[in-house]
């Protein structure tokens, strides 16, 4: 790409960076020991810059500033003098990037714990925008398929897919691991180990080491340097953790292909390992949390355990000993959200067990939690509409995420308890208006008069979702780039 060229719109722009992206990508899945080179122009062009500022502006983070106190939605999307000054910076090789800005924030289900997040500075998040579209098509050619979290088109529904999958094929028990301070324990020099597999512009090193040691600005107002972890908050740090977190893929990979050796059929032989009373494993990964499936007995799990903490230990990383453990998949555990457990069959007298997939307590106890707070007493200065508008938006956000599981049961449970709450709301809004003219007052013709609306806004109904199967997608699903790619193959071969 010419380097010298004037600022192009976000469309040329985007077409650009995906044509590019497509032949980075098929560069390194022809080559897989292929170490690339040359990148830092890529991440200095002005159609990457482009794009990284396009995500950065638009993106919900774009309202919070970092250390500089300058928000990225506080700058015209339409100005390029920012772009200027900082591709001059990268190409001089005069760019630093600041502390990230530090912000404590209650850990879902456990408010007594924090989360730390680190939030970058305008400029820095441009930066690691752009490395990131340089870097993703590269390190995703070689991510494993058991993988799911942080990567393009993939989603925590494949994860729950395979994992149904697997434990209907004899894979019942199950280590199910926490890594303890994931993102802020990831070992520097270990990371980087692996990203120099990849990557040899030394130019493009020193930005992604000077990212990793900025150092952080606490909410104490304290300055500390950071030895260890990627600041969880940046754009970058997902995939850069994804990559540290890819030894126990590739580990887990390497097992299943042995597994398979010494036949044309691979299946076959994994079922006569069954058979002489040896385990095969099965690692299914998302993000830093992580279960792995086990066909064989409770000694081969707890085996897993250790072989999982000796292969994260050189990544500077540790197992939690209170949320890591062996459990049988007709006890069930929880995972992304969902409870996983092997019942017999409802309604029905056979003996044969499936595996049932349904929200868990912690799930239905948090939206349940979001919905009482949105219909507290402090609320009932807004209108109804209002109300209706948010409330329905944070449901139904929930309800499609669990519409892929065995909910048919908890979706009418939450009707029930949305339409307790917002009436009751409604009481303490009105409290000298009877019940039947609020009724009349707040319904709409085309609902039932007991259904709360106003202006046309009614309250979601989660008992009207269509309750489907995800089926699982299988080892190859289908990147950004993968159709662009065979195009290019076949250009070639041509």
């Amino acid at each position: 790409m010419n380097a010298d060229e004037l600022w192009p719109d976000f469309d040329e722009a985007w077409l650009r960076v995906r044509r590019m992206q497509a032949k980075l990508y098929l560069w390194a899945t022809r080559d897989t020991g292929r170490v690339f080179d040359d990148l830092h122009n890529l991440v200095c062009d002005p159609a990457f810059l482009v794009c990284a500022w396009q995500r950065v502006h638009g993106n919900t983070g774009g309202r919070t500033a970092g250390v500089d106190g300058v928000a990225p939605r506080s700058i015209p999307k339409e100005s390029t003098a920012l772009l200027s000054r900082v591709r001059i910076e990268l190409r001089d090789r005069t760019f630093r990037p600041d502390r990230v800005r530090e912000k404590l924030i209650p850990k879902p289900g456990n408010p007594t714990k924090k989360r730390r997040l680190g939030i970058p500075t305008t400029v820095d998040r441009i930066v690691q925008a752009a490395l990131k579209l340089v870097l993703e098509p590269i390190f995703e050619a070689g991510f494993q398929s058991s993988s799911y979290g942080f990567r393009p088109r993939r989603r925590a529904q494949d994860a729950i897919a395979e994992i149904h999958l697997f434990g209907s094929q004899g894979y019942h028990w199950v280590l199910e691991a926490d890594i303890e301070a994931c993102f802020d324990r990831i070992d520097h020099s270990a990371l980087m180990k692996r990203v120099r597999g990849r990557i040899d512009d030394k130019r493009v090193l020193a930005l992604i080491k000077s990212f990793l040691k900025a150092g952080v600005l606490g909410e104490d107002g304290l300055n500390r340097d950071t030895r260890t972890g990627t600041p969880q908050g940046g754009i970058l740090s997902p995939l850069l953790a994804n990559i540290a977190l890819s030894v126990l893929d590739d580990h887990y990979q390497r097992k299943w292909d042995a597994h398979g050796e010494g036949g044309r059929d691979p299946n076959r032989r994994r079922k006569y390992l069954h058979r002489t009373g040896k385990a095969t494993y099965r690692l299914v990964r998302f993000a830093d949390d992580f279960v792995v499936l086990v066909h064989g007995g409770q000694h081969h799990a707890e085996q897993a355990r250790t072989e999982v903490a000796e292969v994260l230990r050189p990544m500077g990383l540790t197992l939690s000993p209170e949320k890591t453990r062996v459990v049988h998949i007709d006890s069930g555990f929880d995972f992304l959200g969902w409870r996983i457990q092997r019942r017999a069959k409802q309604g029905t007298n056979r003996r044969k067990k499936v595996i049932y997939t349904y929200p868990s307590k912690k799930s239905l106890h948090s939206i349940i939690g979001k919905v009482r707070v949105i219909t507290c007493r402090s609320t009932t200065n807004k209108s109804l509409e209002e109300l209706l508008k948010y409330l329905n938006l944070v449901v139904r956000g929930w309800c499609m995420y669990f519409r892929h599981g065995v909910s048919s049961a908890t979706f009418p449970y939450l009707r029930r308890y949305m339409w307790r709450e917002v009436g009751h709301w409604m009481k303490m809004k009105h409290r000298l208006t009877s019940w039947p003219n609020l009724r009349r007052r707040y319904s709409d013709p085309r609902y039932p008069a007991y259904w709360p609306a106003e202006n046309g806004t009614v309250l979601y109904d989660p008992a009207e979702i269509v309750v489907e199967r995800y089926r699982w997608r299988g080892y190859t699903i289908p990147t950004p780039w993968s159709a662009r790619a065979e195009q290019l193959e076949a250009l070639a071969q041509a």
